[in-house]
């Protein structure tokens, strides 16, 4: 905290020392320090009971937290630190303190949906819950509606909070809400957050199904917010008067259908007349990396503003901040890539392959390039250009064209590392060491993508410097499944036949996800004129 406002303007600053020992407690949370901290709390128990520190004292310091992160004034890093300060000095005043019942603000079940295996976003609204006065049941990932019903019941949880990263994670939420109906449980309050989600398709689209109260929030502190309306606070407003005003807009739809239905009509763009030999037929396999190698390969910005989730404060200009990053999160990124040189188990498998393009299909041949082994269908643009991925082969007729695939992960360590720092509450470590983990994944995707376009014989037109490869100003472009040009998750699967990854410890979850989590694939394509476009 004290460093983020030293990017502000000079704090007026006052001597612990002279602050009451509430006043010291309230800073010891706004400020992240754990300092004398058990003395303070010591000479608090002498006046207060311990519910009453943590009611009425700490409980006040993490509002003011909330407060300062809601105006744009702490960073969700600090945040956590402040939490973990909170959640010490529970902790320290539980074995002094008698369990009694009306103690806690509310209770909420915490689950990531089946087959979605993200759980970032939920476990931070596990943080900021926890260490304001709720009880917090997280039940993990990949959870089918029947086991989120009985937890929920055998803990008597109030509400039900539901997470998920995928468009397809989306859909279940629909259909688990739809089956609560059908179950009689809709006097369940549920919570839904990811990334995935829009306001208007929770508030809008699932309200108007869900017979009981369904809820969206963007961040954990809108669930903080949410929680205090709808979690069983006696001064909690109406629910039909939330805290965040309800939007109109359209319901988050699927890919129409017809779009990966060939009409005829197809794009400008004309196949080359020569690409890249195919190096070696099928799937080959790479364990031995440098890991400081891969870490020159992660996008600073991506890693600091993305998965760090450091904001630019209205205050200070865009230099001012990269600055401020340079100074506050680069020592941090420092330090997590030795505290993971030995954490991460990077690896690869990644294969060449003969091809046609044919309407919206690329056709994947057996090695004597004739027979059909598989094909993949994507979606074409109705308007614009008309694109598809299919349009950057060569045609059926002409000499078969060379297609690249690879499928990456850095290992599962680093997810049990995660859990390990969350169960312990060093939410502040876990953040940064989920982020390195998601964008090493993405560093070892950018750093094998570069070796492939070598072994293709592209080297020549490569970036001069890292900024140029960040914006992918190579020859050609990878595409993932589960995005705008190839948004078909079940995709995967026909890769996975290609490349046949579990060798390398990478599976598919009901849902189509790659797991371990810091995992990722991607086609690779090489034609000049392959970039990233919108099928909308």
């Amino acid at each position: 905290m004290a460093k983020f406002e030293a990017a502000q303007a000079p704090r007026e600053e006052t001597s612990k020392e002279a602050l009451s020992v509430e006043d010291q407690l309230k800073r010891h949370i706004i400020d992240g320090t754990k300092k004398n901290l058990e003395r303070n709390l010591d000479l608090a128990l002498e006046t207060y009971t311990p519910l009453d520190i943590i009611n009425n004292i700490l409980l006040d310091g993490m509002k003011t937290v909330g407060e300062l992160f809601g105006a744009g004034k702490m960073q969700l890093p600090f945040v956590l630190q402040s939490a973990e300060v909170m959640k010490s000095a529970v902790r320290y005043l539980e074995p002094k303190m008698e369990k009694t019942e009306g103690s806690e603000r509310g209770s909420i079940l915490l689950a990531t949906v089946a087959g979605d295996v993200h759980d970032i976003g939920k476990n931070l609204v596990d943080i900021i819950l926890s260490n304001n006065g709720y009880r917090v049941v997280n039940i993990g990932i990949k959870q089918p509606l029947n086991t989120i019903l009985q937890q929920a019941e055998e803990h008597k949880c109030q509400v039900i909070g539901l997470s998920g990263l995928l468009v397809k994670s989306t859909l279940i939420m629909r259909e688990n809400l739809l089956e609560m109906n059908d179950r009689g449980v809709s006097h369940y309050p549920v919570i839904l957050g990811g990334a995935a989600l829009t306001r208007a398709y929770v508030e809008q689209d699932l309200a108007a199904l869900y017979k009981g109260t369904v809820r969206y929030a963007q961040d954990a502190f809108e669930g903080l917010a949410l929680m205090e309306t709808i979690g069983g606070q006696a001064s909690a407003p109406a629910l039909d008067e939330p805290a965040v005003p309800r939007v109109t807009s359209h319901r988050l739809p699927d890919l129409d259908r017809t779009l990966y239905v060939f009409d005829g009509t197809g794009s400008d763009v004309v196949p080359q007349a020569e690409s890249p030999a195919l190096p070696f037929y099928g799937a080959r396999k790479h364990t031995k990396f440098d890991p400081f190698e891969l870490f020159r390969y992660i996008n600073p910005v991506a890693l600091f503003r993305g998965q760090w989730q450091f904001k630019r404060p209205d205050h200070l200009s865009n230099p001012g901040f990269t600055a401020w990053l340079e100074e506050t999160a680069r020592p941090i990124f420092d330090q997590m890539q030795k505290r993971l040189a030995t954490v991460i188990k990077p690896q690869v498998k990644w294969g060449y392959f003969y091809c046609h393009g044919e309407g919206n299909d690329l056709i994947i041949y057996e090695e004597d390039a004739r027979t059909e082994r598989l094909r993949f269908n994507f979606p074409r643009q109705r308007d614009n250009r008309r694109l598809c991925l299919s349009d950057f082969f060569r045609r059926p007729g002409t000499p078969p064209d060379t297609v690249g695939f690879h499928i990456v992960t850095v290992g599962d360590e680093v997810s049990r590392y995660e859990r390990e720092l969350f169960e312990k509450g060093d939410y502040q470590d876990y953040l940064y060491v989920h982020g390195m983990g998601v964008e090493t994944a993405e560093a070892l995707a950018e750093y094998w993508h570069k070796m492939i376009r070598a072994e293709l014989g592209l080297a020549s037109e490569e970036p001069q410097d890292m900024r140029g490869l960040f914006a992918a100003r190579y020859r050609g472009a990878r595409y993932s499944f589960g995005y705008p040009a190839c948004p078909n998750l079940e995709d995967q699967a026909k890769l996975f036949e290609l490349l046949k990854p579990e060798d390398i410890g990478i599976e598919l979850t009901d849902e189509f996800m790659l797991n371990p989590e810091q995992s990722t694939s991607a086609i690779i394509v090489t034609h000049p004129e392959a970039k990233y476009f919108n099928i909308r």
